[in-house]
C-alpha cells in the first residue's frame, strides 16, 4: 500500500551555532566556539542520520505544506555574522555543499560585537561586501534585529522599527528577500501574541528562539520555531534521538 506522505510525521532540526573556529589570540575559550573539525563531525552526523540539509526557501514552504519535506530535515542558522562564518565556517560548508542561514544584526555590520563586551572576546562582523560574498557562496542573510537587545525592552514604536528598519536596510544592500529573523538571545518580548503580529505586519514569513531542541511539522505558529544550540560539547545525536 502506498505512503500517506501527508500523514507521514516531519522532524526538523534548525541548529543555531555562532563561531566557527578558534578565539583571536587576544581571547579566550567560550561556548560559542566550535572548532572546525567538531563542525565537520557535525555536518557528517546529519549526513550519516539522513538528514536532508535545507535551505531557507525550501523550510518556509515546509511550514506552510509539510508534506514537501522529507521525513528527516536540518537548517542550519548562524547568529551575528561574525567573519570566521565566511573565512572558515563557508568553506566546510561547500565542502558538504549544503546550505545556510546567517542572521546578522544591521548595526554592527563592518563592526565588532560590542554588545557581547565582557562576555566574549572582541570579533569581527561581516562587512557589507563580505555579506555580499557571503550569498553569493549560499549562505541566506536574514534579520536579527538592529541592535541586538532583547525584544523585551522594546515598546510597540521600537518593536516595528526594530523589525522594519533591519528588513528594509538588508533587502536594500543586499538585493533579496528578507523573510526570517532569530531573536536576539531567543527572547520574543513580553508578550509573544504582540511580536507576532508585528512580525506579521512587518512581512516575515518565520521567526526563530534560541531553545528548544528539534520539532515537529506543522507548527502552531511560524513565529515561535525553535532551535538546537550548537556548542563544542553538544551531543547532537543524542538531540536526535540516537536513531540509527
Amino acid at each position: 500500500m502506498p505512503v500517506d506522505r501527508d500523514k507521514v510525521a516531519r522532524t526538523t532540526a534548525v541548529l543555531a551555532f555562532h563561531k566557527v573556529g578558534d578565539p583571536p589570540d587576544d581571547g579566550w575559550e567560550t561556548w560559542n566556539y566550535i572548532d572546525s573539525e567538531t563542525f565537520e563531525a557535525h555536518l557528517q552526523l546529519l549526513h550519516d542520520e539522513c538528514y536532508h540539509i535545507l535551505d531557507l526557501h525550501t523550510f518556509l514552504g515546509g511550514l506552510q505544506s509539510p508534506s514537501i519535506l522529507p521525513e528527516r530535515s536540518a537548517l542550519l542558522t548562524f547568529d551575528d555574522g561574525y567573519q570566521s562564518m565566511l573565512s572558515i565556517a563557508q568553506p566546510i560548508l561547500s565542502r558538504f555543499g549544503v546550505p545556510s542561514v546567517c542572521f546578522v544584526p544591521t548595526n554592527y555590520v563592518g563592526g565588532h560585537n560590542t554588545w557581547d563586551f565582557g562576555n566574549e572576546p572582541k570579533e569581527p562582523i561581516c562587512d557589507w561586501d563580505e555579506l555580499r560574498e557571503l550569498h553569493r557562496c549560499g549562505v541566506v542573510i536574514q534579520s536579527h534585529s538592529v541592535s541586538h537587545r532583547s525584544f523585551s525592552e522594546f515598546d510597540a514604536g521600537s518593536l516595528d522599527y526594530e523589525l522594519k528598519e533591519s528588513k528594509d536596510r538588508l533587502e536594500e544592500e543586499l538585493g533579496t528577500t528578507i523573510d526570517a529573523l532569530a531573536f536576539p538571545y531567543g527572547d520574543n518580548g513580553i508578550d509573544p501574541d504582540v511580536t507576532d503580529a508585528a512580525l506579521a505586519a512587518a512581512g516575515y514569513r518565520a521567526a526563530f528562539l534560541y531553545k528548544g531542541g528539534v520539532f515537529d511539522l506543522p507548527t502552531r505558529t511560524p513565529f515561535r520555531i525553535t532551535r538546537v544550540p550548537m556548542g563544542p560539547d553538544t551531543n547532537l545525536l543524542d538531540l536526535l534521538g540516537g536513531v540509527r
